[in-house]
């Protein structure tokens, strides 16, 4: 009864809104047509479908507006207009009672409070739909105060997505089975993602893991704090990090009043952005404003201050490669260059033409080119590029979602702080070395350090297994001892070959560097 109580609840916010009008006109079933319409009578529905929609989901519930955000990131599957409105939902919900916290902190770490903080405090400072933020001090091992944020779980989440899901792959499934576009809107699929998304951001270590991994990435390089969790005092419903100090990126004319070089902090959101998605293949995929600070302590002035790390986005090796050549082929407007990798992926058909899908790729991109920040909207750019890449048939990679939408938060924070950014500029010359550094001698050094333990091991093990092969073989081991002499000079002469073609490489790349350095190219 609940659930059907849920479902009508649904359905009758669905019609208040005219989301039927979303859903209802691209059905092909003159019937549903003719249903369609009246269901229609008697509305006013003045306001756009996109502001409609995002009221909807806000009425719906906290479930409902995660739902809505992370089909804001789908501009693949989108018009832009229902996009950008998705992308204003805001994650503000009432704070539920510190004594319901409290209960859960007590039972999650199994201590009562006044034993695990010196002080807390029972004003939440931020609450969402998910979880919300107490302040507290503790004692550290050498007993110095110290201030933490305690971030605990909303009570009974679990039971309440579950059952939202579950009205959703139903609703979801309608979709793809009544609809024109159902299909190619791949319904199912978005609630599957969103399913993963919410179940990771339910287990609170996982998100100090990914804190903490972040935090030992971004080391030495001077432009980001992350806050040092406390591993003592994490479980899967309870958080206890270091408390950050810091202004909200949003505010810029206090940081500029303090200060702060706002064009370099653009530069460096953008160099920020860059070395966590090409260097390292781990990076924070959920950098809104509410997300960011900036530090104003002497120490660290003028340094982000990253928060929140329910969401974080991985790449592979290939997928950061295939990237980076495609982002250095854009800047170099080698747009032949982009059609031939997105053929050799296989994100297109083999059959596609390289020179239709170029000059597709070219008649998007090139008109964005040297411009400032101010004059471009990267979210129409993405558009026109997922409508391209419709009809070339080409298919979206699921691990690129997130970066999409981490691109996107990079666009709106690098115009707030100074529109006459120039994105692609900034970009060019930090891709460009990390291009040089993966076909470098400096990446031959790497791998041969990483498969060194593994040569390490099994070149003692070489004559035993030898022996023992030759042990299986009987009676022929005279003639085959001879086949492996013969096999043995024909081996050290191609190693010796390749030995003298990969020192011949190294030079050249060493050279090509220097080359590259002066500025001859």
């Amino acid at each position: 009864m609940t659930r059907l109580g849920r479902g009508v609840f649904i359905v009758w916010v669905a019609l208040r809104y005219g989301l039927d009008e979303l859903v209802l006109t691209s059905f092909q079933k003159p019937w549903l047509r003719l249903l369609a319409r009246l269901v229609s009578l008697g509305r006013k529905l003045d306001a756009p479908r996109g502001q409609r929609l995002r009221e909807a989901l806000e009425r719906l519930g906290p479930i409902f507006v995660k739902f809505g955000q992370v089909l804001s990131t789908r501009r693949d599957l989108l018009p832009l207009d229902i996009a950008n409105e998705l992308a204003k939902l805001q994650d503000r919900v009432p704070p539920f009672p510190s004594e319901v916290a409290v209960a859960t902190i007590e039972r999650a770490l199994g201590k009562p409070l006044a034993e695990l903080f010196d002080s807390f405090d029972h004003t939440p400072v931020a609450s969402a739909s998910i979880a919300q933020v107490h302040f507290a001090v503790l004692r550290d091992r050498k007993g110095q105060p110290r201030e933490v944020a305690v971030k605990v779980l909303r009570p009974g989440m679990l039971g309440v997505i579950d059952k939202d899901l579950s009205l959703m792959r139903m609703m979801a499934g309608w979709v793809e089975g009544l609809s024109a576009d159902g299909k190619r809107l791949k319904p199912r699929e978005v609630v599957a993602e969103f399913d993963k998304y919410l179940h990771d951001e339910l287990d609170l270590v996982r998100e100090a893991a990914s804190a903490a991994q972040l935090r030992r990435n971004m080391e030495g390089l001077g432009l980001v704090l992350i806050p040092e969790m406390w591993w003592d005092l994490c479980s899967t419903e309870v958080l206890v990090m270091e408390r950050m100090h810091g202004v909200p990126i949003s505010q810029v004319d206090r940081l500029r009043a303090a200060g702060v070089d706002i064009p370099k902090l653009a530069r460096d959101g953008v160099t920020l952005f860059f070395t966590q998605v090409f260097r390292d293949g781990f990076f924070h995929a959920d950098m809104h404003p509410g997300n960011i600070q900036v530090s104003l302590a002497p120490e660290t002035f003028g340094r982000y201050i990253s928060l929140d790390f329910g969401i974080v986005g991985t790449l592979t090796e290939v997928d950061k490669e295939y990237l980076a050549q495609n982002f250095v082929a854009f800047f170099r407007r080698d747009y032949k260059r982009v059609a031939e990798l997105h053929i050799e992926s296989g994100w297109v058909p083999a059959s596609t033409r390289v020179d239709e899908l170029e000059a597709a790729v070219r008649a998007v991109c090139e008109p964005y080119f040297d411009r400032p920040l101010k004059e471009i909207s990267l979210g129409l750019v993405l558009m026109r590029l997922f409508q391209t890449s419709r009809r070339f048939q080409v298919e979206i990679q699921p691990q690129l979602v997130l970066l999409q939408k981490t691109l996107l938060n990079i666009e709106g924070l690098g115009r707030d702080l100074d529109p006459d950014l120039d994105l692609w500029a900034t970009a060019k010359p930090f891709l460009e070395q990390w291009m040089l550094e993966q076909v470098g001698p400096q990446k031959l050094i790497r791998e041969l350090k990483a498969q060194a333990p593994r040569y390490a091991k099994l070149l003692p093990e070489l004559p035993a297994l030898l022996h023992q092969f030759l042990q299986q073989r009987g009676s022929d081991n005279s003639q085959l001892v001879r086949e492996l002499l013969v096999e043995q000079k024909r081996t050290n002469r191609l190693l010796q070959t390749l030995v003298a073609a990969v020192i011949g490489f190294a030079l050249g790349m060493v050279v090509m560097q220097i080359v590259v350095r002066v500025g001859v190219f």
